[in-house]
């Protein structure tokens, strides 16, 4: 079995959950009762999932992840709860799947705190994180084949452009694109800090001045590609909201707008009437699904930020399922 790096400190000393009061507030009329079940789709350290746990003394909660790290240190975490955390090694767009193989036919509540967690970015051998040297690996799912270290080598500048643009919203991506590629026709690029030199090398110096650090998009819009991360959230919502039960709520929390437009146009198009335009009726069958119960995409309060930085950029969507 492949041996999983681990820092030496508990996940409850590493970790400070993003947003958690208002999360279990806006779950707690649908997970509140006795025999209720609730997904943490992206688990991690297990900071929202114990906390769940701990004010609902009678839920029963799925923790979802890819990252067998995150296994490993939520479930020394939550082991004291005992049959009621239960651990599936998966993404969360297989939430059907994996309620279905628990024995359950439906959930009352679902969180995702969606991106790269707190956890990722601090194991520096993983490669997530542009400020230690490390490398390029970036896999949240160490048992899968894609790296950076692929990306970055072996596609071309054409796929390279349209990664970094698309995903990192990059507006060098061209010149970064090139310049990867120009400099690994002398050698491969194998650590984040050779390809850090490289987008430092293609980023005019006026705008890394400003704007933060310049291979910030760049490491986000690889990260994207190796975890194929929108492609699984363009599918995870949806399947989400058909396995939550009558008054079930899901709780989505993003940190760039790739991930919020997507959230955001799941949740609008199930909380929108199916009625053909004009139509003089609305039936049953085309009535909303969804009832969308924040207004907008909340962020978090200043408090937050100044005892976590990372929640800095969070978006907090939230919904209700009103029909099945």
């Amino acid at each position: 079995m492949e041996q999983i790096p681990d820092s030496g400190r508990a996940a409850e000393e590493r970790h400070v959950p993003v947003m958690l009061t208002r999360c279990l507030d806006l779950l707690a009329p649908a997970i509140s009762h006795p025999g209720a079940v609730v997904v943490d789709g992206t688990l991690g350290m297990g900071g929202h999932s114990e906390a769940m746990l701990e004010r609902f003394p009678e839920l029963t909660l799925i923790g979802i992840d890819r990252d067998l790290m995150a296994h490993k240190l939520a479930g020394g975490r939550l082991e004291r709860f005992g049959e009621r955390f239960k651990s599936v090694h998966a993404v969360y767009d297989q939430i059907p799947d994996a309620i279905a193989d628990l024995g359950f036919s439906g959930i009352d509540g679902v969180l995702l705190d969606l991106g790269v967690s707190s956890m990722q970015l601090d194991e520096r051998a993983r490669g997530f994180a542009y400020s230690y040297d490390a490398p390029l690996d970036m896999r949240m799912d160490s048992t899968e084949e894609l790296t950076a270290e692929i990306v970055v080598n072996e596609y071309d500048e054409a796929d390279l452009r349209r990664v970094i643009r698309t995903y990192g919203e990059e507006k060098f991506a061209a010149r970064i694109a090139r310049t990867i590629v120009q400099t690994r026709e002398a050698q491969p690029l194998r650590t984040t800090g050779e390809l850090v030199k490289a987008i430092q090398k293609a980023v005019p110096v006026a705008a890394q001045r400003k704007g933060g650090h310049p291979a910030k998009r760049t490491f986000q819009a690889l990260r994207i590609e190796v975890n194929h991360e929108l492609d699984a959230l363009e599918r995870a919502i949806p399947r989400a909201i058909d396995s939550l039960n009558l008054g079930g709520r899901i709780v989505a929390m993003s940190y760039h707008s790739l991930e919020d437009k997507i959230v955001k146009r799941a949740y609008t198009e199930k909380a929108t009437s199916s009625a053909p335009k004009g139509f003089p009726v609305e039936l049953e069958e085309h009535k909303p699904v969804l009832k969308i119960i924040t207004r907008g995409a909340e962020p978090p309060t200043e408090e937050e930020i100044e005892e976590n930085s990372r929640a800095a950029s969070a978006k907090l969507r939230a919904a209700e399922k009103i029909k099945l």
